[in-house]
């Protein structure tokens, strides 16, 4: 398939996209003006120079005749401050909406969103953990106009904490692998909250599979509906730098009850949600963290 993805040099963007190719896909990533699109342009992806002109985009997709579009570009803040509420409402809302409107004009028939976990605080229907997921909402109900207005088939994969190989991010796996290697010490909330973490190749496994079933979905049975991707195994942070520990053979100074939880700390994830049909993780919690982390001497 010849398939559009906006996000491609994030952490799961080139994962999804170094999948796609080896499947025998033609990937094309649209980009904003200034991004560094060296590693795009060594693996052959084509790439499309955002600046704003929903024409000049509807004009090229319609030109390519895409099959599909990955969204997956966003900005992501934990805490913001005022001086970034425009940055998360033009990325996560207002570009989103733009790729949409272009993917409805241009006939591309259909397209997967990102949306996140943090849109369900204590395991509401919805209830934002932060502006973050705020925004990621507001595009989801923004899509629901073009579901009822066209034949857009428009689907969404909420994800939770994610982790793998070449992961630039600071997430908890790279912090724990930071000080296993240095032998540093850490502070740390109590460690009580549960943590759904995902190994990168189950998370790709859950992207390529609703690609599969929307393409073939022609009657739109799928359209406006979102999936989790899970673990299926929650843990507490405690747990989860126990496991890290057997899988490394690292041990893990870290202070717990050192630092205090985080406003709105998400102590139990999301459980309500829906898998991908057909979809289940491949690869244990252990075995990601094998494949992820090796033991520094």
């Amino acid at each position: 398939m010849k398939l559009l993805i906006t996000g491609a040099s994030g952490f799961i963007g080139q994962h999804l996209t170094s999948r796609l190719q080896d499947e025998g896909h033609s990937v094309t990533a649209i980009v904003r003006p200034a991004t560094d699109v060296s590693a795009l342009k060594q693996k052959n992806i084509t790439v499309f120079e955002y600046a704003g002109s929903v024409t000049a985009l509807t004009e090229f997709m319609a030109a390519e005749k895409f099959d599909g579009v990955f969204h997956l570009a966003s900005l992501f803040l934990a805490q913001h401050k005022p001086e970034d509420i425009a940055g998360l409402v033009e990325s996560n809302v207002t570009f989103s909406t733009q790729v949409l409107e272009a993917a409805v004009t241009s006939k591309t028939p259909w397209f997967i969103n990102t949306g996140t976990f943090w849109q369900h605080y204590q395991n509401a229907t919805y209830s934002p953990i932060n502006l973050y997921a705020a925004t990621k909402e507001a595009f989801i109900n923004i899509a629901q106009y073009y579901i009822e207005t066209s034949s857009i088939h428009f689907t969404t994969l909420k994800l939770s904490d994610t982790f793998g190989p070449n992961d630039p991010r600071p997430k908890v796996m790279n912090l724990m692998a930071k000080i296993g290697a240095s032998k540093e010490h850490l502070d740390m909330s109590p460690g009580e909250q549960l943590i759904d973490i995902s190994y990168i190749d189950n998370v790709i496994d859950a992207f390529v599979q609703l690609m599969t079933l929307v393409s073939t979905d022609t009657e739109r049975k799928m359209s406006g509906h979102s999936y989790g991707v899970s673990s299926g195994h929650a843990l507490s942070l405690k747990d989860l730098a126990k496991v890290f520990e057997q899988a490394t053979g690292m041990t893990l100074d870290i202070g717990w009850g050192g630092r205090e939880y985080r406003p709105r700390e998400v102590m139990i994830p999301w459980e309500t949600y829906e898998l991908v049909p057909g979809w289940l993780p491949k690869v244990s919690l252990e075995e990601g963290i094998k494949k992820t982390f090796s033991k520094t001497d």
